[in-house]
């Protein structure tokens, strides 16, 4: 047998516990933590990084020549995918497991890239890149993030910091990469190669993710060595279990608020996102200039989303939503009354680092707000708000410029979006305050988990 023929079979037979020994009893979460970040890396920044492809998609001369409009639908449509699946994809998770679905993920990532390799027409670019790859997008996101936390009682917050970190450097370095090969490798293998590569290693390494702790005799990182061992339930016991806490939930206004403010606070930030290298400009930058400050706000995130959810868990996740939506609103003003190019960097700066509080939050959120509950249902819910703000962000923004004919009007609509999410993070209780706290006694005693 060969070298790699033993290390490929030792690879395949490790387990958590054989593992930490390895590694001086390094509790495997942060084994769970790089899974999950390599995953997201691979799936989150292809899909963002398509972007790039947008000149050539309508280019006359070598691309399919749509329309601007067409293939910013295709973009939305698959936003608004993510918000449709998400709450189910949640509900399966916590009620089959979390690996089973990540596996359909990745086939539904692979399958994806793969036929966007192959596509001719527009109706194929919105089944593919829209629907199946939405799909796939919301699987990974949602259980991967919920799936987490159910590793961690301690150091959530610097869990989640990494992850989101390693999900942002993912989109520079494949915007870069896109941009500087397709010259090279065309249409593709643009898609190919990466969805590939990418779409056999989220596979293989979905056989190192488990589902909770207790599935291989461990407690989640930071848990007393007292606490019993218990195993998350499954199936018809899930299934109850996780129907009695949405009822309890759902009678709670944060609930519905936490929706909002990733509503709101996606419309405000995507609009500017997607608008602010052509309002820039049209105020007088150059190309070259204008680009940089998309570069700027979008590398300043890099950082500021690996601090926010270390620094969620110590000042609690109203405050830091509260400061990243003030962050989100008022520069804004800046570029809306100032013309020159150093304003604009200003903004960026500014701007980066308040749109950046927002998504990390959510987990350290949850936990601080519900305890220890089902993750992928809760998360699920509030990616309704994600996928619709996102998704419908472009479509307003452009429009409201197309029929005032301003690029103020895009910037106002997103400092009123994104004031809105900073009233729904003032209404927000203290972070103190765990809302269900008795949940689990409304759970009928015929359907509860054994330990």
């Amino acid at each position: 047998m060969s070298i790699l023929s033993r290390l490929y079979k030792s690879a395949m037979s490790l387990n958590p516990i054989t593992l930490s020994r390895w590694v001086r009893q390094i509790h495997y979460g942060w084994v769970i933590v790089a899974i999950a970040a390599t995953m997201l890396l691979v799936t989150s920044s292809v899909r963002f990084a398509t972007a790039a492809l947008v000149p050539y998609l309508s280019d006359s001369a070598s691309g399919p020549e749509w329309s601007y409009g067409a293939i910013g639908f295709g973009f939305s449509l698959q936003w608004l995918a993510l918000a449709i699946v998400s709450p189910y994809i949640g509900w399966l998770g916590d009620r089959y497991g979390i690996r089973s679905l990540l596996l359909l993920g990745g086939v539904l990532f692979l399958s994806g890239m793969l036929l966007m390799g192959m596509m001719t027409s527009l109706w194929e670019f919105y089944l593919y890149f829209g629907i199946v790859l939405g799909i796939a997008s919301s699987i990974f996101t949602v259980l991967l993030v919920s799936g987490v936390a159910l590793w961690f009682r301690r150091y959530l917050g610097l869990a989640m910091g990494f992850i989101w970190s390693f999900q942002g450097i993912g989109v520079l370095i494949f915007i870069y990469l896109i941009s500087a090969a397709f010259e090279q490798l065309g249409m593709k293998w643009i898609f190919w190669l990466p969805g590939l590569a990418g779409g056999v290693l989220v596979l293989l390494l979905v056989k190192f993710f488990y589902d909770d702790p207790a599935e291989k005799g461990l407690r989640p990182f930071g848990a007393p060595e007292e606490e019993p061992i218990k195993k998350i339930a499954k199936d018809e016991a899930a299934k109850t279990r996780t129907s009695v806490f949405l009822q309890q939930a759902q009678r709670t206004q944060t609930f519905w608020n936490l929706i909002n403010i990733h509503l709101w606070g996606c419309m405000g930030h995507q609009i500017i996102n997607v608008l602010v290298v052509a309002i820039a400009v049209d105020r007088g930058l150059s190309l070259g200039a204008a680009a940089g400050v998309l570069a700027v706000q979008q590398a300043t995130g890099v950082f500021v989303r690996g601090a926010v959810p270390v620094i969620a868990e110590v000042v609690g996740s109203k405050n830091v939503w509260v400061v990243g939506m003030t962050l989100q609103a008022f520069p804004l003003l800046i570029i809306l009354f100032v013309h020159d190019t150093w304003a604009f960097y200003v903004f960026a700066l500014l701007f980066g680092v308040g749109q950046s509080c927002e998504v990390p939050t959510f987990p350290i959120a949850n936990r601080q707000y519900y305890g220890d509950v089902p993750q992928g249902s809760l998360y699920g819910w509030q990616n309704v708000g994600s996928g619709l703000g996102m998704g419908l962000a472009p479509v307003c923004g452009g429009f409201i410029w197309d029929l005032t004919g301003s690029y103020a009007a895009p910037l106002i609509l997103s400092f009123i979006f994104s004031s809105i999410g900073l009233f729904s993070a003032l209404l927000l209780p203290s972070p103190r305050t765990l809302l269900t706290p008795d949940w689990e006694r409304h759970i009928p005693l015929t359907s509860t988990s054994p330990s």
